[in-house]
């Protein structure tokens, strides 16, 4: 018996029971599986009925549960772990990215300008070009800047025919050409209101990159919004997660064709994972609507919940769009800035309470985090519902005095661990040695405190990896193993604490731990088998680790 076997298991109460219990569709034998209950117990079996755990145990007592139907999978040793839940995402996005060009490879301006031609080469004159992923700050060539971004010049001499759409990874700024901004219309003249910028040269002229909300000028044209559009994207997402062995997917702001899209792919059973979904704060019709009505709570055979709000409070660390108390080291001009006023952010958390919705709320910079921290304070002070569960995504970096403030209010920070592997090279950079200390990145203090951290990838921002994050999480490193013990290595997460973050922690993000994040009887049996036992093998292993199987109520939904 494998020594992580807990001796207790054995003695489970089914095997007093004089009745004979019904078989299994499914029974798991001699496998190492972390069942993620509350004593974290390891098992070598469980029985599965109508997609769901009916029994977990020692595999010489599991043939009770065997009949002349019953599927068994011998797994000859290999863990198996509760189905991994990305804790915030963008499902249609990353299905979106899956079939536009990946720049997030580029590690010069000069390879982003050659990934650009040869797909102009294969596009037809007038066919949009779209791409996802640059990182300037990752560039190691000399290119022209204006405000901290590249200019269109290149990229419009060699595109002179096809509109260019490029998103920034951080999703929170665009590049695009001149034939782009003919399309939307973009001159010296344009202005956008609130936090979007049109960067321009002295001139007034347009560089062609768009911060934050200016944006929105030409991403609709570039993607067109259509509920077909979403359907193909939100499958060719989800079937993809399955093979990263992702089984649920916290939906990080959906638009009104994009809910359709699931809730048409849920009702006809064709939802590839289940779908915590957040409404987009910014639609004020499509808001109103739902909080009119009744939240849709494990809707479609629990495949689909509408039950919160996602709304900004600020913009990216890459961008400088980041809302700090303090400027940026390296753009002492600069503080960021907030997208939404912290007045609708009060008004829409007291909204959500009355209606019974979960507000979360997009927060990086210190500033945000405890604008955004301040007002979940009112409005719980205002109608006191306990169980609110409201949270801040990102929350990426914290005043040292907002950190014990989550657990206290009981405000969940929704965070992505491999933000930090990919982020904090530079990231000192814009915050300084100090700041990057005290409040970057805090997982250990946070969960010292008492917070329940949510652990995600943020895709298609990040690739969604859970074994990549899982790495960052437990290593604080970069995936090249950079630098040796980690950054700040003193808030790294045990491994218990990042399969934590990754199961229980998002299931309970969702409302959703009565019935996932663990393998347990009554729990769904959405579960993932790895190559390699991410529990126990030596860091420098984990990211060799490979999904072979996904699990989702019961049936096999991927095998490698």
């Amino acid at each position: 018996m494998n020594k992580l076997l807990v001796a207790a298991t054995s003695a489970i109460a089914l095997l007093g029971c004089s009745e004979t219990p019904s078989p299994a569709d499914l029974v798991v034998t001699d496998a190492v599986i972390y069942t993620q209950s509350d004593s974290r117990e390891v098992v070598e079996s469980m029985a599965i009925r109508d997609g769901e755990v009916v029994w977990i145990g020692l595999s010489e007592n599991a043939a009770q549960y065997i009949g002349e139907s019953t599927r068994i999978l011998d797994l000859d040793g290999a863990p198996v772990y509760p189905g991994l839940i990305e804790g915030h995402g963008h499902l249609s996005g990353l299905g979106s990215a899956l079939v536009t060009l990946d720049l997030s490879s580029a590690t010069t301006w000069s390879e982003l300008l050659s990934i650009v031609e040869r797909a102009e080469h294969e596009t037809e004159p007038g066919e949009w070009i779209v791409g996802w992923g640059w990182h300037q700050s990752k560039w190691s060539d000399d290119f022209e800047m204006v405000a901290g971004f590249p200019v269109h010049h290149q990229l419009s001499e060699i595109t002179p025919d096809n509109p260019v759409y490029l998103a920034h990874a951080s999703g929170h700024a665009a590049l695009v050409n001149e034939r782009a901004m003919m399309l939307a219309g973009i001159t010296s003249t344009t202005e956008v209101e609130g936090d979007g910028i049109v960067v321009k040269f002295d001139s007034g002229e347009p560089t062609g990159a768009l911060n934050e909300t200016a944006a929105q000028l030409v991403e609709p044209l570039a993607y067109p919004a259509t509920v077909e559009t979403a359907v193909a994207n939100i499958v060719r997402a989800g079937e993809f997660a399955i093979t990263q062995g992702i089984t649920s997917f916290h939906d990080a702001g959906a638009s009104i064709a994009e809910l359709e899209a699931a809730e048409r792919l849920a009702s006809e059973g064709r939802l590839p994972v289940r779908v915590y979904t957040m409404i987009s704060g910014s639609n004020e019709a499509m808001l109103s609507n739902w909080l009119s009505r009744d939240p849709l709570i494990n809707g479609y055979d629990r495949f689909l919940t509408v039950r919160s709000i996602k709304a900004y409070g600020d913009g990216a660390l890459g961008s400088r769009g980041a809302w700090l108390l303090e400027p940026y080291t390296d753009a002492p001009d600069v503080t960021g800035m907030p997208i939404m006023p912290m007045g609708d952010i009060h008004e829409l958390a007291r909204r959500a309470l009355a209606a019974g919705y979960q507000l979360n709320v997009h927060a990086i910079g210190d500033r945000a985090n405890r604008e955004v921290l301040d007002r979940f304070e009112q409005s719980l002070r205002e109608a006191n519902v306990p169980n609110h569960r409201f949270r801040i995504e990102h929350a990426q970096h914290l005043h040292p005095d907002d950190i014990e403030r989550f657990a206290e209010l009981g405000v969940i920070p929704s965070m992505q661990t491999i933000h930090m592997s990919s982020d904090r090279p530079w990231a000192i950079d814009r915050l300084g040695e100090q700041r990057i200390e005290e409040g970057a990145y805090v997982w250990a203090d946070l969960l010292s405190s008492g917070a329940v951290i949510v652990n995600g990838t943020d895709v298609p921002v990040e690739p969604i990896n859970p074994i990549a994050n899982f790495f960052a999480a437990v290593t604080r490193q970069t995936l090249l193993g950079t630098p040796d013990g980690g950054y700040e290595p003193a808030q790294k997460m045990t491994r218990q604490q990042a399969l934590d973050s990754m199961t229980r922690a998002p299931a309970y993000g969702a409302f959703e731990e009565h019935f996932k994040g663990q393998l347990s009887p009554g729990f769904v049996a959405d579960f993932v088998v790895l190559s390699q036992d991410i529990m126990t093998v030596p860091d420098d292993q984990i990211l060799a680790t490979e999904v072979t199987m996904t699990v989702i109520d019961g049936g096999v939904r991927y095998e490698r």
